[in-house]
Order: structure tokens, then C-alpha cells, then sequence
């Protein structure tokens, strides 16, 4: 019961949050939600017998969130139909120069903080343990304002989030229904073969209704005013948001599907093996009936980077409008 309730104040806050909040505000929430979550790693770091080093962790964690927001904010000033195109240009400049600039200062700073640190053996594996976080947690939570500010990114998102959230329910009561076959028993011994499966064909079916009825859930999110309004003009007025979006092809909604639910599924045993190893049944108890801010978010960490790659490969095309040039609909 706690579970539930506790889903269905969150869910709701969520979804509005990603819709309403300017993108400021909203990459802020997201650090809060990255605050909290590292602060649970570095408590799982601690019981598996590591120091690592808090304050040069959360020092670059908030680095690498103002390099997401700078990009973030570059990318919301693209028009609807190069936020994919052009986007991929600023993705890559965020790639091959913004995060390597803090991938690369990191581990040199926590190898010099380990320096202090008694006894010598412990320098190394402390620094990476504390380098760790900065890609399980910063990295990975940091796509989600990169991609919100994208054109209609806060719909990609919900879609993204509805694969994972519904490949989870599928998981787990299928899995404690029909499940037979151990997925993973050293790992985690709840997970099953059949509940795996299930979670993946529930997310292909998931994601095959939600991108063919795009258009109907996308009129809806506008009519509770979540979304953009169409009629948006452009280029001197020849041509205007027609507020109609092109189907995605079946095979590549599939692919989509398998590889966010793959990814998340796979989040969700790392976690699961963090915390055995640690010898710990939850990350915190912030959250009644989840446990704490990473075994909520840990299937999300690994679906947002999959996420992003399908985006800029060209799963953002179905998610700017077509437009309208009063002779018809063009791309």
C-alpha cells in the first residue's frame, strides 16, 4: 500500500514538473534529486568498506550539472525541426568538449585529494570509488534537462519514463505471479526469467500504442495546456507548426521499447548488487514503500543515456510537428 501511495503523489509531481517548470528551476529540481541519490551511493561506498572523498564528489557533481545546464540552454533556442538535426551538433559539442573537460579534472583532483589519505592503498581505490559517481549519477541524470530542452523533449521524456515505469510494474507482478526461473539469485533472488520477458513485451506493447497515438495524447497534454500549442510561425510566416506529428515506423519503436527496458532492467541489478555487496536491503528510506531517491531512480540511469542515443540517431524527428505551408504539409 505504501508503495502505491507513495507513486501516486510522485508520478503526478513528476509529470508536471517535466511539462511546466522552466527549464532553470527544473534542472535544479534535477540536482536535488542527483544530491540525494549520491548521497545514498557514497553511504553503499561506505558499508562496502571505501572512504570516499564527499565534498570533491558533490564539488563535481555540481560542476558537470552547470555544464548540462549551459548546453541545455543552447539547445532550447533550436527551432522544432533542427532540435534533432542541429541538436546532434550541440550534443556533440557538449560530448567532445564540456564533459571531457570535467571527466578528465576529476579523476586528477580525487588523485591528488588522495594523497592525504592513511593508509597509501586506500588513495586509489577510494578516488575511484568517488570518481564512480559522477557518471552513475551526475552523467546519467544530467540528460534529462539536456533532453527537456529540447523541442517537445518533456513528451520524449514522459514516454521514456512510461517504458520504464510500466516495464517495472510488468516485472513485478508477473514475476511474483508466473516467475520459475531465477534471473539473477546471487544478484537479486526476487527477479525472475519470466518476469524479465514480460517487462520487455510489455514495454514494446507500451511504446507501439503511446507513438501510434501520438497525436491523440498530444492534443490532450495541450487541451491541460502541458504542452506547446500549435500555430507557432516561422520563417517570416510562410510556413507554421501544424501540431501534427509523423508516425514512427513499428520496427523502430520495437527497437526503442527492448533497448530502454534491456537498459533499465540492467540498472536495476546494478543497484541491486551495489547494495548486496554492501550488505544493505535499501539505498535510504526517503521514499515509503521504495526505499531511497537511487532505488527509485536506478532503472533510469541506465535507460536515459540509451534514451538520448535513439533521440539523436533520429527518434527525434517523430517528436517535431510537420509544418504547414498553406499548400500542404512538408517536413
Amino acid at each position: 500500500m505504501k508503495r502505491v501511495l507513495t507513486a501516486a503523489i510522485l508520478i503526478p509531481l513528476v509529470i508536471i514538473a517535466l511539462f511546466k517548470a522552466p527549464l532553470w528551476p527544473f534542472t535544479l529540481l534535477v540536482f536535488g534529486v542527483a544530491l540525494l541519490a549520491a548521497r545514498e551511493y557514497l553511504v553503499i561506498a561506505k558499508a562496502s568498506g571505501f572512504r570516499p572523498f564527499q565534498v570533491t564528489s558533490y564539488l563535481f557533481l555540481a560542476l558537470s550539472f552547470a555544464v548540462f545546464y549551459v548546453i541545455a540552454e543552447a539547445i532550447s533556442t533550436l527551432s522544432p525541426w533542427n532540435s534533432g538535426a542541429g541538436g546532434a551538433g550541440l550534443f556533440g559539442m557538449f560530448f567532445f568538449w564540456g564533459l571531457p573537460g570535467v571527466t578528465l579534472l576529476a579523476p586528477l583532483v580525487l588523485l591528488l585529494v588522495g594523497l592525504r589519505r592513511e593508509p597509501l592503498s586506500q588513495a586509489l581505490p577510494d578516488a575511484a570509488v568517488s570518481y564512480m559517481l559522477l557518471p552513475y549519477v551526475g552523467f546519467t541524470l544530467g540528460l534529462l534537462p539536456l533532453l527537456r530542452a529540447a523541442w517537445n523533449g518533456a513528451l520524449f521524456l514522459f514516454y521514456l519514463m512510461l517504458l520504464v515505469w510500466c516495464g517495472d510494474i510488468t516485472a513485478y507482478y508477473v514475476g511474483r505471479s508466473l516467475g520459475k526461473h531465477k534471473l539473477a539469485p546471487r544478484i537479486s533472488p526476487g527477479k525472475s526469467w519470466e518476469g524479465a520477458i514480460a517487462s520487455a513485451a510489455g514495454a514494446v506493447v507500451v511504446g507501439l500504442l503511446l507513438f501510434h497515438q501520438v497525436n491523440p495524447i498530444a492534443a490532450t497534454l495541450r487541451s491541460a495546456h502541458l504542452l506547446r500549442a500549435s500555430g507557432t510561425t516561422y520563417a517570416h510566416g510562410i510556413a507554421s507548426v501544424s501540431g501534427v506529428f509523423s508516425i514512427a515506423p513499428a520496427w523502430l519503436v520495437a527497437s526503442f521499447a527492448v533497448a530502454v527496458n534491456v537498459a533499465a532492467q540492467l540498472g536495476d541489478l546494478v543497484e541491486s548488487a551495489l547494495k548486496r555487496g554492501a550488505g544493505l536491503k535499501d539505498s535510504g528510506g526517503l521514499l515509503p514503500g521504495h526505499g531511497g531517491m537511487l532505488d527509485r531512480i536506478d532503472a533510469l540511469l541506465f535507460a536515459l543515456p540509451v534514451g538520448l542515443i535513439f533521440y539523436v540517431a533520429g527518434l527525434s524527428r517523430y517528436f517535431a510537428p510537420v509544418l504547414s505551408t498553406g499548400t500542404g504539409y512538408v517536413r
